[in-house]
């Protein structure tokens, strides 16, 4: 097992009616704040009306960016960064979900940068650099939305490109996860975010390390956290326990701590990013359609049946007895695939809803992904070329 180095500062605020107990913490680090957030959910929800309450009640002055998309545009995100100098902004405050989270931090970063912010996601400049706004965040959905992670990917429609960025300084200070914040989450996104959940813990668990004993049976308790409430929360909206659950697992899945002690290149995840930034797609709902057929693509080699034998008897209690390691493999992609079909999640890309999607840009798609990954795409669990990622995409048709 590799040495591993790690902080996890962020300060977590969980259960019912955390968002009273924020602005005592939340004003150490400033009074004037930028409050970011997506559409109209919060405020059919009510939670709008918290927050604002909140902020007014307790001397806070604050300026609103709402219409964060999924895929958050680098376009808001500079104007949100124009908004923090006009303004002396002192704390970003973003009320949301993984959109918002990653608009709220990348808008932190990118403040006291004197280039453009998209200079981040290409890598010509350091995010590290820079002096990086306080983040606070508040959750409103279970889905790894980076609620404790260092991390922000935003999407540039001009170029087609859904690039990630990252920095110790972006890691959000306060979070509050209330799990009656997701009582009022509609079907298809609570779907949307247990299948993130469980591709995030995907790309650490498929591993070729023999050493992670530790990493992988905490992935298989996430996992089968995710698998036993993700039905339970898609059934029943209000139901606090999986609710709850479900928000401790999203993120935990995302702090790095599974994935710490060994090398691992992220697969379904890259490809995901490449089909979103040309079709402005759900990250989930991509995420349930390259899922199985990644799976499929990386359980055909010999060295990986041992890891899918792992996956199907400890995840989803498949006896063993009588059965091959492909049999087993092919046992374990299947219940997936039909878990994921019980909550309504597309199997292919022509059952997403308002997009065609054909392979006319998966070409581009691999290319940008070796471009930009280069040799790292050998440390996937199973190694990707070019040929590799359009075959993938093309079984997703």
């Amino acid at each position: 097992m590799n040495n591993i180095t790690m902080c996890v500062p962020t300060k977590i605020l969980f259960g019912k009616g955390q968002l009273q107990n924020l602005p005592e913490p939340m004003a150490a680090y400033g009074k004037k704040v930028l409050f970011v957030y997506g559409g109209g959910s919060i405020k059919r929800t009510g939670l709008y009306d918290q927050v604002t309450a909140m902020l007014q009640n307790n001397g806070f002055t604050f300026w609103e960016l709402p219409g964060v998309q999924p895929n958050p545009k680098v376009d808001l995100v500079r104007k949100g960064i124009a908004m923090c100098r006009e303004h002396g902004i002192e704390v970003v405050l973003a009320v949301g979900g993984g959109s918002c989270f990653d608009c709220g931090k990348a808008i932190a970063a990118g403040v006291n940068y004197d280039g453009d912010v998209w200079d981040f996601a290409v890598g010509k400049a350091n995010p590290g650099s820079v002096k990086v706004l306080p983040v606070v965040v508040v959750t409103t959905i279970a889905a790894t939305g980076s609620e404790m992670d260092t991390s922000a990917v935003i999407s540039n429609p001009e170029t087609n490109e859904k690039l990630g960025f990252s920095t110790a300084d972006m890691r959000p200070r306060i979070a509050v996860l209330d799990p009656e914040n997701l009582f009022t989450l509609p079907r298809n996104q609570t779907a949307a975010g247990v299948t993130d959940i469980i591709s995030h813990v995907f790309e650490y668990y498929f591993n070729n390390d023999p050493t992670a004993y530790y990493q992988n049976r905490h992935c298989e308790a996430m996992l089968k956290t995710a698998f036993h409430y993700g039905h339970i929360a898609y059934d029943e909206p209000e139901n606090y326990n999986a609710r709850a659950n479900l928000l401790l697992t999203s993120v935990w899945a995302l702090t790095g701590v599974i994935g710490k002690g060994f090398d691992i290149m992220w697969s379904s995840h890259m490809i995901e990013h490449e089909v979103s930034a040309y079709y402005d797609i759900t990250h989930g709902v991509g995420l349930a359609v390259i899922t199985i057929p990644w799976l499929r693509y990386c359980a055909q080699f010999e060295s990986t049946m041992p890891k899918f034998r792992e996956y199907a008897v400890n995840v989803w209690g498949v006896d063993p007895e009588g059965k091959t390691d492909k049999q087993l493999a092919e046992i374990g992609i299947e219940k997936t695939a039909e878990y994921l079909k019980y909550m309504d999640m597309p199997s292919r890309f022509s059952q997403i809803e308002g997009v065609e999607i054909t392979d006319e840009h998966f070409g581009e798609m691999a290319d940008h992904i070796m471009n930009t990954f280069g040799a790292a795409m050998n440390n996937c669990f199973v190694p990707l070329n070019r040929a590799n990622i359009v075959e993938i995409l093309n079984n997703c048709l």
